[in-house]
């Protein structure tokens, strides 16, 4: 799976544009070589949380972003199977609402950023503000081109203070939504899920993707990566985001915290 990582990174030399994607991809791995491999993650996942909580400085950022039904839930409740949910918060940003739309665009999104020793989820995030608000002219140009350098200067600050951030794209083919989409109309439990706005966002797909294109061009740092996951896949899905946040939390060397005294003095009566 190593070499299929190194694939899904965005590179920082060249550009990347989604429609050279084939969201199909698993990298030669199959459903029934990923079943295991994703259950020794989320055991070792478990184990690195407890160190990140333990030592107490550093946090964990994973911001999920995806078009309408490339499974940012279901990423969530399969990446973070396992985890103590007392270490791990999750942030849906939606629509902003009173005290929100009273500060900058930034300002929820900072609150949100999770305490030392923890993980932070967030389920979508500041990019929709260089993302509907472009795609749907809700502020004009001049407002939200000067917001890529602002983000990459705020994931900087964060990255400089002890907060580690991997972004991931969750990228699924047109068809595959639509799949999606009808699945929630005839399945009665997930009716739920689905909105008549959910159609006609569809007809922004061509304009949202050249705004990602945008994005992974202008805010992908080495300090706040981005990865682009193939989602057509649930399980490949699911392997891939867990991996990638494996393999940065085994990068951050963490240590255990040395004890307040000798314990070798201790005795029990």
């Amino acid at each position: 799976m190593n070499h299929a990582i190194d694939k899904l990174k965005v590179p920082l030399d060249k550009k990347t544009k989604l429609e050279d994607i084939d969201p199909d991809n698993t990298h030669g791995l199959t459903k029934e070589d990923a079943a295991e491999v994703h259950a020794k993650h989320l055991e070792r996942l478990s184990v690195l949380q407890y160190q990140l909580y333990a030592e107490g400085r550093r946090a964990v950022l994973a911001v999920l972003q995806g078009i309408d039904a490339a499974g940012k839930d279901g990423t969530i409740r399969r990446v973070m199977t396992g985890l103590n949910p007392q270490g791990v918060e999750v942030t849906p940003f939606k629509v902003p609402e009173g005290k929100e739309k009273r500060h900058d665009y930034l300002w929820r999104v900072h609150n949100a950023v999770p305490d030392y020793g923890e993980i932070g989820i967030f389920n979508r995030s500041h990019y929709e503000d260089v993302l509907v608000v472009r795609v749907h002219g809700l502020v004009p140009k001049s407002v939200w081109s000067k917001r890529y350098r602002q983000i990459n200067d705020f994931e900087r600050m964060l990255s400089e203070n002890g907060v580690t951030i991997i972004k991931f794209l969750l990228y699924i083919s047109k068809e595959e939504q639509a799949k999606r989409f009808r699945e929630r109309l005839e399945d009665k439990r997930k009716n739920w899920k689905f909105s008549p706005s959910d159609l006609k966002e569809r007809e922004y797909w061509d304009a949202y993707i050249e705004a990602y294109n945008e994005v992974l061009e202008k805010c992908n740092t080495e300090y706040a990566p981005w990865y682009v996951i193939p989602a057509n896949k649930k399980w490949f899905r699911n392997l891939a985001v867990a991996q990638i946040l494996l393999e940065t939390m085994e990068g951050m060397k963490m240590q255990f915290p040395k004890p307040s005294g000798d314990l070798s003095k201790i005795q029990f009566e």
